[in-house]
């Protein structure tokens, strides 16, 4: 930081009983009160008055002998600003710099210390100094504008906010590699030892110290020049942000206590609204987890509906951008102690997302581009739920409420989601049998890999009824498996029988025999015939019993299969009589686990 140093006298003022003076052994004949503090001063032995056109005014009426006395209570940057003053028409050393520019400019001003009341006068060297100095450097106008803010309607009219705003807008349009001066620059990983290029970002730390307001004026002035990509502008208000927003265990703490006034929550509040309405409208300009911090933020901070509704529509549109650890925010309805993430916030995202993805391709299974964006939003949702399901404060309604938002399309098979509903049942252990059934009935048993299903049979977390499911679909489609198979078997009986040698009928045409005259079609038909008859015919009782008792209870879909042993009326057989038995389901379960496990073994072997 560049200062200038003028004067060469030393300094003489002291402090007695709230009154300044300077060590002299001429009388002070001059008295100017600032506020509570009284400044013993001379009106002409040290050419005060010379160099002020404002006390020359002031003074007119009275003699050089009578002693004058003054109040100036309004003039700007106070006491310390006017001893500046005072000490310059001293000769007294004084170091002027960018923290104390504003004010000794400004009182200068006031005092109308000007080249045409006295040539080489504090205005005239104040402003060499300020267009020579201050805006020829890059942290020195930041810093300049910082002070402002004690002053700004005199800033203003001045010029010194436009002319430090202008300094500061060349600068960040300057190509990088023409960067020569300093700069701040505190990333991870990043040292200017080992990097020699400047990088594209380089101004953004030193600009997020500025004011809200002085900070929009710059962002807003680069923008409007289209020169840097809309990246760059939204990283700046991505530091500021960083910079400037408390997190969000910072809010929740302050949330509950006094410390929180209205006033900071109030200017907090004006930050967020102020960086939400300068993100640049091109997609990717910020990151989804940036929305979703100020989404959060906004929710603690009880901003208006219409932020929130623009947050969440721009996050929705890079929904599918997201990391699980992008969404893990906690609830504000949580307390201080205990907290459950917000999963109210995901889900309105996710609703949004469907209802953009649903109006922008009328046709997603056709097109590619929207069927995998759909389906990495339902993978990111699964795995969402499988660290949300670790928190003890969970509802079983929310869980499910956002699980079912997602559209089935979105899911090629549901092992994510039996993995996060598996986790929940192990956390929440004393579920109600109602809220089981509620949890395990978004399960689809038909979209899970043999592997799963084969892990889900054995669970014992699972109700009975979602068992019972697993069991009867692992069954059909081995029975699918066993009929496609045996179809193959008697496609490949046919096509031998066309390789075989072939008699000839009494018309002298080829034939395969009596019953396979005809074309090659009916034949088919004729062997996939007798092979259903031949099945219907062998079907084991033993086998089939287990699976349509299973039936008869998803079918039917009763509760009680937890309870005592039922009777069960006898099952009818082609070749036997009428019997009764007695069975119980879990036995029949077990037994169906240990058949299931031994035809996946028995599938391995053959492989």
């Amino acid at each position: 930081m560049k200062f200038m140093k003028l004067g060469t006298r030393q300094d003489t003022f002291y402090t007695e009983q709230a009154t300044r003076t300077l060590t002299s052994d001429i009388p002070s004949d001059l008295v100017i009160q600032i506020n509570d503090v009284t400044y013993l001063l001379h009106k002409l032995q040290f050419a005060l008055l010379p160099k002020c056109g404002l006390l020359q005014r002031l003074c007119c009426d009275s003699s050089d002998s009578e002693s004058v006395t003054l109040e100036l209570h309004d003039i700007p940057g106070g006491e310390d600003a006017f001893e500046l003053c005072a000490k310059f028409c001293y000769g007294i050393s004084i170091n002027i710099s960018a923290h104390n520019f504003v004010s000794a400019f400004c009182a200068a001003k006031f005092l109308r210390m000007n080249d045409s009341i006295e040539k080489g006068n504090f205005v005239g060297k104040l402003e060499a100094f300020f267009s020579s100095c201050i805006l020829e450097s890059w942290k020195d106008p930041i810093a300049t504008l910082q002070t402002t803010s004690t002053l700004p309607e005199w800033s203003e009219n001045l010029g010194i906010v436009r002319k430090c705003i202008d300094s500061i807008i060349e600068k960040v349009l300057t190509p990088p590699h023409q960067v020569k001066w300093s700069f701040t620059y505190t990333r991870p990983g990043y040292t200017k030892k080992q990097h020699h290029s400047v990088p594209k970002d380089w101004w953004t730390e030193d600009v997020s110290d500025l004011d809200i307001d002085l900070f929009r004026c710059i962002i807003m002035a680069v923008r409007s020049t289209y020169v840097l990509p809309p990246q760059l502008i939204g990283e700046a208000l991505h530091v500021y942000s960083c910079r400037w927003l408390p997190g969000i265990t910072k809010l929740k703490s302050s949330g509950t206590s006094a410390s929180q006034t209205d006033e900071s929550k109030l200017k907090n509040r004006k930050i967020l609204e102020t960086i939400v309405s300068m993100i640049p409208a091109d997609r990717g300009s910020v990151s989804v987890g940036f929305l979703f911090r100020l989404l959060s933020i906004s929710i603690h901070l009880g901003a208006s509906s219409v932020i929130k509704t623009e947050l969440i529509r721009r996050a929705s549109l890079q929904f599918e951008e997201a990391t699980v650890s992008d969404l893990l925010y906690p609830s504000t309805k949580s307390s201080s102690e205990k907290n459950y993430y917000d999963i109210e916030l995901v889900l309105a995202v996710l609703e949004t997302f469907l209802k953009l993805w649903k109006r922008m391709s009328p046709n997603a299974v056709d097109n590619s581009y929207f069927l995998r964006s759909i389906r990495n939003v339902g993978k990111l949702v699964d795995s969402y739920l499988q660290v949300v399901a670790r928190d003890d404060n969970m509802q079983v309604s929310k869980f499910v409420s956002l699980a079912e938002t997602v559209p089935s399309i979105a899911r090629v098979d549901h092992n994510d989601l039996y993995q996060a509903i598996d986790i929940y049942l192990k956390v929440h252990p004393d579920l109600s049998k109602a809220e089981k059934k509620r949890l395990c009935g978004i399960l689809d048993c038909q979209k899970l890999t043999p592997e799963v299903r084969g892990h889900a049979v054995k669970n014992e977390l699972l109700p009975l009824r979602t068992v019972v499911q697993l069991l009867y679909f692992e069954q059909e489609k081995d029975s699918k498996a066993t009929t496609s198979q045996k179809l193959l078997k008697q496609h490949e009986i046919l096509l031998g029988a066309k390789q075989r040698p072939t008699t000839r009928d009494s018309h002298n045409k080829q034939s395969l025999g009596p019953e396979f005259n005809g074309d090659v079609a009916r034949t088919t038909q004729i062997l996939e015939n007798r092979e259903k008859e031949h099945n219907r015919n062998n079907k084991r009782m033993d086998a089939n019993l287990p699976l349509d008792l299973e039936k008869k209870m998803v079918i039917r879909g009763r509760d009680n299969e937890e309870t005592e042993s039922e009777k069960v009326r006898g099952v009818k057989d082609e070749s036997s009589s009428s019997f009764k038995m007695e069975f119980d389901p879990k036995k029949i379960i077990r037994r169906a686990r240990s058949k299931s496990e031994r035809s996946m073994k028995r599938a391995d072997r053959e492989k």
